[in-house]
């Protein structure tokens, strides 16, 4: 039986490369988190914002809040908070970053979801590598997360690519484009017709 399914948009980063919170920019008239928030919860109702602390008063009051309370950095804090406060909950995680990402890709993944894999994940067309925060991680994948991360290994991408995931190319790849600086930002508000 397929475990139950929340969504998680990360939005905890640090965005130093970008220079401004990243969760804060309007690509679409509205914050980039409120964006993926409502894109995600138009196909699954129960998602959540992953954050830290002091990002928590730029959110909406009544949003659902995991907040990033495992010790480290990087995206495995949030997706590991968000395991421990639901351990046997599978997780659609989006970045923050994707500001070309539309409900045809969220729709694309959850129909591909493989729920006896670890993960199923998209596929970069940038490196053919498997998209870690562009993923339905499994409880089984977010414990190897785990094991990993509590032996310093803090890279999701390599959980996934020493686990048992399914891969799919996603015919809208183009949607998968990450806007980590300023130039990548305006690079994707010229994609958005900005």
């Amino acid at each position: 039986m397929a475990a139950p399914l929340k969504g998680l948009i990360l939005c905890g980063g640090r965005s130093t490369r970008m220079q401004q919170d990243k969760s804060q920019i309007a690509y679409h008239g509205k914050p980039q988190w409120q964006y993926l928030y409502e894109l995600v919860q138009s196909v699954i109702p129960d998602v959540y914002v992953s954050c830290r602390e002091e990002q928590k008063a730029t959110l909406h009051t009544g949003i659902p809040v995991i907040m990033d309370n495992v010790e480290g950095a990087g995206p495995s804090v949030g997706l590991l908070s968000a395991s421990a406060a639901y351990p046997e909950t599978a997780w659609l995680v989006l970045a923050v970053d994707l500001p070309l990402i539309s409900e045809q890709t969220i729709n694309y993944l959850l129909a591909e979801r493989k729920p006896d894999k670890d993960a199923t994940s998209l596929i970069s067309p940038f490196n053919q590598l498997p998209e870690p925060l562009i993923a339905i991680w499994e409880p089984s994948g977010l414990k190897k997360l785990q094991e990993n991360f509590a032996a310093g290994r803090n890279c999701p991408r390599k959980t996934l690519l020493n686990a048992d995931i399914f891969q799919i190319e996603n015919p809208f790849s183009a949607e998968q484009y990450n806007a980590n600086t300023p130039e990548e930002m305006r690079e994707a508000g010229r994609q958005l017709g900005l």
